[in-house]
């Protein structure tokens, strides 16, 4: 086990991964209800479970403490978490004086049009805004009853404020590889990348991935008859592989937890709005910090928790998918984002 007695040692795992990517997810709670993601009738959680901002603000400290040099607030969607500026704002003085090397967020765009500037003013330089689809119509399908038209104009915000965007796609089989082109050009006509995202069986929604499931590394060989695919060695920090289509010149990025393990190489750690330390996406198993985190005028009895937790840290994810073969497991991911 690692030294409990070392404050400022690294989150290093027994397979010699360090973490320095923490994932905060601020709430369950989102304003649509995408069908991969949720069932019609989600169950949130009562608001008295969920941790002060100021209590998520204490843990992501004592990660920063170990080696934590990126942080990304996760949902649910994020930006309906109240006051949760209040969190980015305190995060903004760790990116000023070199804590922090980014902050960032994950969210559906629909909000994102009431805050980007003020993100852009806490120091927050690149958003995830999750599109699956330019059609208006099957948007309020995936989503159950949103509307495009509100995330059209959270990325024209964006884009006004300075912010660098990405967009993050779902891949499934049907109507999404019919658009795959025009999203593509979509994003790299507006100079945002995109990164396509492999369905992962999670929660009430994971026995129907069997049947929707596409393999991104079978769509990258049909994206090689059409493009000029240039692989590129850059990474942000997380999982996704990026090409280069040399004809838009934008970047396209992979997420294949299925079809390509990428376990090997995880620097990420999950905290959840109550205060569950998760080192795996796809392991039941967290660790709840919130008792020890109220009980504790300090931070150190918090720390060695995250320290043995981070230690014995999974090999990799218990995923699969196999035709109609599908291991998932029941947590949702509005639990921890993606």
């Amino acid at each position: 086990m690692p030294d409990s007695n070392s404050p400022g040692k690294s989150l290093k795992d027994r397979f010699g991964r360090t973490a320095t990517y923490l994932r905060l997810s601020v709430t369950d709670r989102c304003d649509l209800r995408c069908t991969y993601c949720m069932t019609e009738n989600m169950t949130f959680l009562p608001r008295k479970d969920l941790l002060s901002l100021e209590e998520l603000y204490r843990l992501t400290t004592i990660c920063m403490e170990h080696g934590v040099r990126k942080i990304r607030l996760t949902g649910g969607e994020p930006l309906v978490r109240k006051n949760v500026i209040s969190l980015f704002e305190n995060l903004s003085r760790h990116l000023e004086n070199g804590d922090l090397d980014e902050v960032t967020l994950t969210t559906n765009g629909s909000l994102l049009s009431r805050y980007a500037k003020r993100l852009a003013e806490c120091g927050v330089r690149r958003v995830n805004v999750s599109l699956d689809t330019l059609s208006a119509d099957r948007y309020r399908t995936i989503t159950r009853w949103g509307n495009i038209n509100r995330v059209f104009a959270g990325l024209d915000a964006a884009r006004d404020a300075g912010l660098h965007i990405k967009l993050n796609a779902v891949a499934q089989k049907g109507a999404f590889e019919h658009e795959l082109f025009d999203l593509i050009r979509f994003a790299h006509d507006r100079d945002m990348d995109l990164t396509l995202i492999e369905e992962m069986p999670l929660g009430g929604v994971a026995s129907q991935r069997g049947r929707s499931f596409l393999s991104l590394a079978n769509l990258r060989k049909r994206l090689e008859d059409h493009w000029t695919v240039e692989p590129l060695t850059e990474s942000t920090g997380g999982p996704a592989k990026y090409v280069r289509l040399r004809e838009t010149g934008g970047k396209l990025g992979f997420i294949t937890p299925m079809s390509c393990d990428f376990c090997s190489d995880c620097n990420r750690i999950r905290l959840s709005c109550t205060g569950e330390l998760y080192t795996c996406m796809g392991q039941e198993g967290g660790l709840s910090l919130r008792d020890q985190l109220r009980q504790s005028d300090g931070n150190e009895k918090v720390a060695e928790l995250v320290r043995e937790k981070v230690f014995l840290k999974p090999r990799g994810h218990d995923f699969h998918i196999d035709g109609g073969s599908v291991n998932g497991i029941s947590r949702a991911m509005s639990t921890l984002g993606g």
